[in-house]
């Protein structure tokens, strides 16, 4: 891919701040093989837009809750256009949300069933307190 000189102009503050990450982050993604390290240009690394894509893919795929093994996977199959592959890791990300949708929908009725009795009750201990009690 031919770049042209102004895109492929970034410092590593200037990716990062354009990714919404730190310039720490940028390093770590580096040292696990999620982003490429370029090679110096007058003592500086100058990043492109094709770089920046693929940190806010991966930031996008973090917030879908992939794991960072599953995100370099991802980024695999970006090059190779393996949908299915694709495909099945996210409807493995899918039924994993579904499961902690779930167990936190639990969660939230049980507190409120607690809070509730907690309200309704003037003597003795509340619920919610006494329901920590080990």
């Amino acid at each position: 891919m031919v770049r042209s000189q102004g895109v492929n102009m970034l410092t590593i503050g200037e990716f990062a701040a354009a990714g919404g990450v730190g310039v720490e982050t940028i390093r770590f993604y580096q040292r696990r093989g999620l982003l490429g390290t370029p090679a110096r240009e007058g003592g500086i690394r100058h990043y492109g837009q094709e770089d920046v894509r693929r940190l806010r893919f991966i930031r996008q795929a973090q917030a879908a809750g992939f794991t960072l093994e599953e995100i370099r996977e991802l980024l695999e199959l970006d090059a190779g256009e393996d949908r299915r592959r694709a495909r099945e890791l996210a409807t493995a990300r899918v039924a994993a949300l579904d499961a902690k949708i779930a167990e936190l929908q639990r969660a939230r009725d049980a507190l409120g069933r607690l809070a509730r009795e907690c309200g309704e009750g003037s003597t003795g201990p509340c619920p919610i307190l006494a329901s920590f009690d080990v």
